[in-house]
Protein backbone atom coordinates (compact mmCIF):
# COMPACT_ATOMS: atom_id res chain seq x y z
CA UNK A 1 0.00 0.00 0.00
CA UNK A 2 2.34 2.46 0.81
CA UNK A 3 4.55 1.93 -2.26
CA UNK A 4 1.44 2.77 -4.52
CA UNK A 5 0.05 5.76 -2.53
CA UNK A 6 0.32 8.48 -5.06
CA UNK A 7 1.27 11.36 -2.69
CA UNK A 8 1.44 14.19 -4.73
CA UNK A 9 -2.18 13.44 -6.30
CA UNK A 10 -3.44 13.26 -3.06
CA UNK A 11 -2.09 16.26 -2.18
CA UNK A 12 -3.29 17.99 -5.95
CA UNK A 13 -3.83 22.15 -5.70
CA UNK A 14 -8.07 21.40 -5.97
CA UNK A 15 -7.93 19.06 -3.17
CA UNK A 16 -6.18 21.80 -1.27
CA UNK A 17 -8.38 24.84 -2.30
CA UNK A 18 -11.39 22.60 -1.78
CA UNK A 19 -11.63 22.97 2.13
CA UNK A 20 -9.61 26.59 2.27
CA UNK A 21 -12.36 28.13 0.19
CA UNK A 22 -15.52 26.49 1.73
CA UNK A 23 -14.15 27.15 5.62
CA UNK A 24 -13.63 30.92 4.74
CA UNK A 25 -16.57 31.26 2.69
CA UNK A 26 -18.58 29.70 5.67
CA UNK A 27 -16.69 32.09 7.92
CA UNK A 28 -17.28 35.09 6.32
CA UNK A 29 -20.87 34.21 5.80
CA UNK A 30 -21.25 34.05 9.22
CA UNK A 31 -19.05 37.17 10.09
CA UNK A 32 -21.53 39.39 7.31
CA UNK A 33 -24.75 37.65 9.21
CA UNK A 34 -23.98 38.14 12.71
CA UNK A 35 -21.30 40.36 13.53
CA UNK A 36 -21.41 44.24 14.05
CA UNK A 37 -18.66 46.17 13.24
CA UNK A 38 -19.10 48.02 16.38
CA UNK A 39 -18.00 45.03 18.33
CA UNK A 40 -14.83 45.21 17.22
CA UNK A 41 -14.31 49.56 17.80
CA UNK A 42 -15.53 48.83 21.34
CA UNK A 43 -12.79 45.93 21.85
CA UNK A 44 -9.98 47.51 23.95
CA UNK A 45 -6.51 45.91 22.91
CA UNK A 46 -4.21 46.21 26.19
CA UNK A 47 -1.15 44.39 27.52
CA UNK A 48 -3.69 41.43 28.60
CA UNK A 49 -4.80 40.80 25.34
CA UNK A 50 -1.70 40.14 23.98
CA UNK A 51 -0.14 38.13 26.58
CA UNK A 52 -3.46 36.09 26.15
CA UNK A 53 -2.82 35.72 22.14
CA UNK A 54 0.51 35.02 22.92
CA UNK A 55 -0.51 32.07 25.29
CA UNK A 56 -2.90 31.06 22.38
CA UNK A 57 -0.10 30.62 19.71
CA UNK A 58 2.30 29.07 22.26
CA UNK A 59 -1.09 26.24 22.51
CA UNK A 60 -0.19 25.48 18.88
CA UNK A 61 3.46 24.63 19.56
CA UNK A 62 2.81 22.91 22.37
CA UNK A 63 0.05 20.69 20.73
CA UNK A 64 2.98 20.22 17.76
CA UNK A 65 5.34 19.02 20.12
CA UNK A 66 3.46 16.79 22.11
CA UNK A 67 2.79 14.70 18.83
CA UNK A 68 6.45 15.12 17.84
CA UNK A 69 7.42 13.89 21.34
CA UNK A 70 5.08 10.98 20.76
CA UNK A 71 6.39 10.05 17.41
CA UNK A 72 10.04 9.83 18.54
CA UNK A 73 8.92 8.00 21.59
CA UNK A 74 6.78 5.45 19.44
CA UNK A 75 10.15 5.25 17.02
CA UNK A 76 12.14 4.72 19.50
CA UNK A 77 13.75 7.72 18.66
CA UNK A 78 14.67 6.54 15.47
CA UNK A 79 13.67 9.43 13.65
CA UNK A 80 15.37 13.16 14.05
CA UNK A 81 13.26 16.59 15.63
CA UNK A 82 13.82 17.82 12.37
CA UNK A 83 12.29 14.53 10.74
CA UNK A 84 9.87 14.06 13.18
CA UNK A 85 8.48 18.23 12.80
CA UNK A 86 8.09 17.05 8.90
CA UNK A 87 6.12 14.20 9.63
CA UNK A 88 3.53 15.36 12.37
CA UNK A 89 3.27 18.67 9.99
CA UNK A 90 2.75 16.36 6.52
CA UNK A 91 0.12 14.57 8.60
CA UNK A 92 -1.11 17.21 9.69
CA UNK A 93 -1.97 18.76 6.08
CA UNK A 94 -3.10 15.33 5.43
CA UNK A 95 -5.88 15.26 8.28
CA UNK A 96 -7.03 18.53 7.16
CA UNK A 97 -7.80 17.43 3.82
CA UNK A 98 -9.63 14.48 4.45
CA UNK A 99 -13.18 13.96 6.63
CA UNK A 100 -12.48 13.84 10.34
CA UNK A 101 -13.65 10.61 10.71
CA UNK A 102 -10.94 9.38 8.11
CA UNK A 103 -8.15 11.22 8.93
CA UNK A 104 -4.37 11.18 7.45
CA UNK A 105 -3.78 7.82 8.28
CA UNK A 106 -2.81 6.34 4.62
CA UNK A 107 -0.65 9.15 4.35
CA UNK A 108 0.92 8.71 8.05
CA UNK A 109 1.84 5.58 7.44
CA UNK A 110 3.35 6.57 3.98
CA UNK A 111 5.36 8.63 5.19
CA UNK A 112 6.58 7.31 8.26
CA UNK A 113 7.19 3.85 5.94
CA UNK A 114 9.18 6.30 3.51
CA UNK A 115 11.36 7.47 6.86
CA UNK A 116 12.95 4.13 6.40
CA UNK A 117 10.50 2.05 9.08
CA UNK A 118 9.45 -0.92 8.13
CA UNK A 119 5.10 -0.80 6.93
CA UNK A 120 4.24 -3.11 9.74
CA UNK A 121 5.55 -0.82 11.84
CA UNK A 122 4.48 2.34 10.67
CA UNK A 123 1.12 0.99 10.63
CA UNK A 124 1.56 -0.13 14.40
CA UNK A 125 2.65 3.77 15.12
CA UNK A 126 -0.36 4.74 13.23
CA UNK A 127 -2.70 2.90 14.93
CA UNK A 128 -1.09 3.14 18.74
CA UNK A 129 -1.43 6.98 17.55
CA UNK A 130 -5.14 6.99 17.69
CA UNK A 131 -5.78 4.42 20.40
CA UNK A 132 -4.00 7.02 22.90
CA UNK A 133 -6.17 9.68 21.24
CA UNK A 134 -9.30 7.54 21.81
CA UNK A 135 -7.68 6.77 25.99
CA UNK A 136 -7.35 10.45 26.21
CA UNK A 137 -10.86 11.32 25.43
CA UNK A 138 -12.90 9.11 26.99
CA UNK A 139 -11.06 9.53 30.23
CA UNK A 140 -10.92 13.23 30.08
CA UNK A 141 -14.47 13.56 29.57
CA UNK A 142 -15.80 12.77 32.76
CA UNK A 143 -13.24 13.78 34.66
CA UNK A 144 -14.16 17.46 33.17
CA UNK A 145 -17.49 17.01 33.05
CA UNK A 146 -17.68 16.77 37.40
CA UNK A 147 -16.29 20.69 37.28
CA UNK A 148 -19.68 21.77 35.02
CA UNK A 149 -22.01 22.79 36.54
CA UNK A 150 -24.30 24.27 33.28
CA UNK A 151 -25.33 21.22 31.28
CA UNK A 152 -27.63 23.33 28.77
CA UNK A 153 -25.09 23.02 26.16
CA UNK A 154 -26.36 19.45 25.52
CA UNK A 155 -29.47 20.17 24.98
CA UNK A 156 -29.53 24.04 23.39
CA UNK A 157 -28.83 22.40 19.72
CA UNK A 158 -29.92 19.71 17.29
CA UNK A 159 -28.85 18.58 14.14
CA UNK A 160 -30.66 16.91 11.55
CA UNK A 161 -28.57 13.87 9.88
CA UNK A 162 -29.86 11.96 7.35
CA UNK A 163 -33.29 13.12 7.88
CA UNK A 164 -33.23 12.68 11.49
CA UNK A 165 -33.14 15.18 14.23
CA UNK A 166 -30.32 14.95 16.82
CA UNK A 167 -29.92 17.08 19.81
CA UNK A 168 -26.33 17.99 20.62
CA UNK A 169 -26.71 15.28 23.69
CA UNK A 170 -27.53 12.55 21.63
CA UNK A 171 -25.06 13.12 19.05
CA UNK A 172 -22.69 13.66 21.72
CA UNK A 173 -23.64 9.62 23.33
CA UNK A 174 -23.62 8.46 19.75
CA UNK A 175 -20.07 9.82 19.14
CA UNK A 176 -18.75 8.81 22.52
CA UNK A 177 -20.48 5.24 22.51
CA UNK A 178 -18.79 4.93 19.02
CA UNK A 179 -15.19 5.79 20.23
CA UNK A 180 -15.33 3.31 23.54
CA UNK A 181 -16.87 0.35 20.91
CA UNK A 182 -13.92 0.84 19.24
CA UNK A 183 -11.20 1.63 21.77
CA UNK A 184 -12.57 -1.88 23.82
CA UNK A 185 -12.64 -3.26 20.20
CA UNK A 186 -8.93 -2.59 19.50
CA UNK A 187 -7.20 -3.03 22.75
CA UNK A 188 -8.90 -6.49 22.62
CA UNK A 189 -7.59 -7.05 18.88
CA UNK A 190 -4.23 -5.83 19.84
CA UNK A 191 -3.26 -7.11 23.74
CA UNK A 192 -5.47 -10.27 23.53
CA UNK A 193 -5.92 -11.72 20.26
CA UNK A 194 -5.01 -10.18 17.15
CA UNK A 195 -4.91 -13.15 15.09
CA UNK A 196 -8.87 -14.09 16.14
CA UNK A 197 -10.19 -10.56 15.01
CA UNK A 198 -8.36 -10.93 11.83
CA UNK A 199 -9.74 -14.48 10.80
CA UNK A 200 -13.31 -12.58 12.46
CA UNK A 201 -12.71 -9.60 9.74
CA UNK A 202 -11.86 -12.07 7.00
CA UNK A 203 -14.71 -13.88 7.44
CA UNK A 204 -17.27 -10.92 7.55
CA UNK A 205 -15.90 -9.41 4.36
CA UNK A 206 -16.30 -13.02 2.53
CA UNK A 207 -20.16 -11.97 1.97
CA UNK A 208 -21.05 -10.52 -1.32
CA UNK A 209 -22.16 -7.16 -0.82
CA UNK A 210 -18.77 -6.46 1.02
CA UNK A 211 -16.59 -8.64 -0.27
CA UNK A 212 -15.25 -5.84 -2.60
CA UNK A 213 -13.00 -4.15 1.05
CA UNK A 214 -12.24 -7.33 1.61
CA UNK A 215 -8.42 -6.70 1.25
CA UNK A 216 -8.80 -3.58 3.54
CA UNK A 217 -9.92 -5.73 5.96
CA UNK A 218 -6.66 -8.38 5.76
CA UNK A 219 -4.87 -5.34 5.44
CA UNK A 220 -6.45 -4.41 8.72
CA UNK A 221 -6.03 -7.26 10.52
CA UNK A 222 -2.39 -7.82 9.27
CA UNK A 223 -1.81 -4.05 11.31
CA UNK A 224 -3.56 -5.63 14.14
CA UNK A 225 -0.94 -8.19 14.25
CA UNK A 226 1.92 -5.97 13.83
CA UNK A 227 0.54 -3.44 16.46
CA UNK A 228 0.78 -6.65 19.09
CA UNK A 229 3.65 -7.73 18.32
CA UNK A 230 5.63 -4.14 18.22
CA UNK A 231 4.02 -3.16 21.45
CA UNK A 232 5.00 -6.58 23.68
CA UNK A 233 7.69 -5.86 26.57
CA UNK A 234 6.87 -2.37 26.30
CA UNK A 235 6.88 -1.06 30.30
CA UNK A 236 4.87 1.48 31.96
CA UNK A 237 7.09 3.85 31.91
CA UNK A 238 6.28 3.79 27.81
CA UNK A 239 2.62 4.10 28.20
CA UNK A 240 2.51 7.06 30.46
CA UNK A 241 5.21 8.87 28.57
CA UNK A 242 3.04 8.09 25.41
CA UNK A 243 -0.06 9.38 27.35
CA UNK A 244 1.73 12.53 28.66
CA UNK A 245 2.62 13.93 25.03
CA UNK A 246 -1.11 12.97 24.12
CA UNK A 247 -2.23 14.93 26.88
CA UNK A 248 -0.22 17.66 26.29
CA UNK A 249 -1.18 17.94 22.35
CA UNK A 250 -5.04 17.44 23.19
CA UNK A 251 -4.87 19.70 26.63
CA UNK A 252 -3.56 22.44 23.77
CA UNK A 253 -5.62 22.06 21.31
CA UNK A 254 -8.78 22.92 23.65
CA UNK A 255 -6.77 25.64 25.98
CA UNK A 256 -6.31 27.50 22.95
CA UNK A 257 -10.28 28.46 22.70
CA UNK A 258 -9.70 29.40 26.21
CA UNK A 259 -7.11 31.96 25.50
CA UNK A 260 -8.25 33.28 22.27
CA UNK A 261 -11.54 34.46 24.17
CA UNK A 262 -9.49 35.67 27.12
CA UNK A 263 -7.87 37.72 24.70
CA UNK A 264 -11.27 39.54 24.27
CA UNK A 265 -13.35 39.37 27.24
CA UNK A 266 -13.06 37.32 31.06
CA UNK A 267 -14.14 34.05 31.36
CA UNK A 268 -16.18 32.86 34.15
CA UNK A 269 -15.96 28.92 33.92
CA UNK A 270 -12.78 27.98 31.54
CA UNK A 271 -14.24 24.15 32.20
CA UNK A 272 -16.94 24.93 31.01
CA UNK A 273 -15.75 25.68 27.49
CA UNK A 274 -13.46 23.15 27.77
CA UNK A 275 -16.55 20.58 28.33
CA UNK A 276 -18.57 22.29 25.38
CA UNK A 277 -15.52 22.14 22.74
CA UNK A 278 -15.34 18.30 23.93
CA UNK A 279 -18.81 17.89 23.33
CA UNK A 280 -18.26 20.00 19.76
CA UNK A 281 -15.35 18.17 18.75
CA UNK A 282 -17.11 14.54 18.95
CA UNK A 283 -19.89 16.20 16.57
CA UNK A 284 -16.88 17.39 14.23
CA UNK A 285 -16.15 13.96 13.50
CA UNK A 286 -19.71 13.23 11.49
CA UNK A 287 -18.95 16.18 9.27
CA UNK A 288 -18.19 14.99 5.31
CA UNK A 289 -16.02 17.95 4.77
CA UNK A 290 -12.40 17.75 4.74
CA UNK A 291 -11.07 18.74 8.14
CA UNK A 292 -14.63 19.87 8.67
CA UNK A 293 -14.19 22.86 6.57
CA UNK A 294 -17.11 25.14 7.03
CA UNK A 295 -18.90 22.55 9.21
CA UNK A 296 -16.48 23.25 12.65
CA UNK A 297 -16.63 27.41 11.94
CA UNK A 298 -20.50 26.86 12.07
CA UNK A 299 -20.59 24.50 15.41
CA UNK A 300 -18.10 27.07 16.67
CA UNK A 301 -20.19 29.96 16.67
CA UNK A 302 -23.53 27.77 17.43
CA UNK A 303 -21.67 26.70 20.36
CA UNK A 304 -19.81 29.22 21.99
CA UNK A 305 -21.71 32.19 21.56
CA UNK A 306 -23.17 31.52 24.76
CA UNK A 307 -20.02 32.79 26.58
CA UNK A 308 -19.20 35.46 23.99
CA UNK A 309 -20.26 39.07 23.50
CA UNK A 310 -22.89 39.13 20.97
CA UNK A 311 -21.53 38.80 17.56
CA UNK A 312 -18.01 37.82 18.48
CA UNK A 313 -18.37 33.98 17.69
CA UNK A 314 -18.03 33.97 14.20
CA UNK A 315 -14.68 36.08 13.95
CA UNK A 316 -12.83 34.31 16.98
CA UNK A 317 -14.23 31.50 14.92
CA UNK A 318 -12.01 32.32 11.95
CA UNK A 319 -9.17 33.22 14.03
CA UNK A 320 -9.38 29.88 15.97
CA UNK A 321 -9.48 28.08 12.47
CA UNK A 322 -6.44 30.16 11.44
CA UNK A 323 -4.44 28.78 13.87
CA UNK A 324 -5.45 25.33 14.43
CA UNK A 325 -6.64 24.78 10.69
CA UNK A 326 -5.54 26.55 7.72
CA UNK A 327 -2.00 27.24 9.59
CA UNK A 328 -1.07 23.51 8.79
CA UNK A 329 -2.38 23.60 5.13
CA UNK A 330 0.15 26.93 4.56
CA UNK A 331 3.04 24.76 7.02
CA UNK A 332 2.21 21.78 5.35
CA UNK A 333 2.45 23.42 1.81
CA UNK A 334 5.84 24.33 2.53
CA UNK A 335 6.98 21.25 4.83
CA UNK A 336 5.56 18.75 1.43
CA UNK A 337 8.14 19.71 -1.45
CA UNK A 338 11.24 19.52 1.02
CA UNK A 339 10.72 16.46 2.72
CA UNK A 340 9.85 14.51 -0.94
CA UNK A 341 13.16 16.26 -1.89
CA UNK A 342 14.99 14.97 0.34
CA UNK A 343 13.08 11.08 0.77
CA UNK A 344 13.73 11.07 -3.13
CA UNK A 345 17.41 12.13 -2.98
CA UNK A 346 17.37 8.74 -0.12
CA UNK A 347 15.83 6.07 -2.29
CA UNK A 348 18.43 7.55 -5.21
CA UNK A 349 21.37 6.84 -3.16
CA UNK A 350 19.88 3.33 -1.72
CA UNK A 351 19.05 2.66 -5.43
CA UNK A 352 22.60 3.38 -6.61
CA UNK A 353 24.74 1.44 -4.01
CA UNK A 354 22.20 -1.74 -5.19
Amino acid sequence: MAKDFNITRFFSFKRVMLPVVLGLGVGAFLIFKDTDIDILTNIRWNNTSVFWLFMAVLMVVCRDLGYILRLRLLTNKELSWRKSFQVIMIWEFASALTPSVVGGSAVAMFIINKEKIPLGRASAIVMITALLDELFYLITVPLIMIFVTDFSFFYNNSYVIFGTTFSGFGLFLIGYGFMLFLTLFISYAVFINPRKIKAFLVRVFKFRWIRKWRYGALTTGNDLINTSKELKGKTYQFWLKGFAYTFLSWTARFLLVNFLILAFMPVESHFQIYATQMVMWVIMLISPTPGGSGFAEYLFSDFLKVFLVSGLAPILAVIWRILSYYLYIIIGSIVLPVWLQRVRKKDDLHAMNK
